[in-house]
């Protein structure tokens, strides 16, 4: 079992609410991003940040041309969570996390991510 977290925005005018759209329908939203989590790790805290993905076309894999190749701390901070748990036994979730953002912008430099590996591309 893991967790549901939820990253939004504190307000739904917050910077940038013209390009939060939902797809297909176009409607407006305040979230910024959603993950199911099943690790171990701590849930955020305030002061966490999201991450921004990019693709630089000069290090695009041919084997993933759509990929990802950097990524950057996103001008996104965690001001505040709330966890809410289940009362009932046989939940979907363990957890779910609703992480309210502020936008604080930073500078943060974009960072390679590691190279793609796929066991059906690199046979032992």
């Amino acid at each position: 079992m893991g967790r549901y977290i939820i990253f939004k925005t504190e307000t739904a005018d917050a910077e940038g609410w013209d390009d939060r759209q939902l797809m297909p329908s176009g409607s407006l939203t305040d979230i910024l991003a959603e993950y199911y989590d099943a690790s171990q790790r701590p849930l955020p805290q305030p002061g966490y940040r999201l991450r921004d993905y990019v693709r630089v076309e000069s290090a695009i894999d041919p084997q993933f041309p759509a990929a990802s190749t950097h990524s950057r701390l996103s001008n996104w901070q965690v001001t505040r969570v709330e966890v809410y748990e289940p009362r009932e036994m046989g939940s979907a979730f363990e957890a779910i996390a609703v992480c309210f953002c502020q936008w604080v912008p930073i500078a943060a430099p974009i960072e390679p991510l590691p190279a793609i590996e796929s066991p059906a591309l690199n046979p032992a």
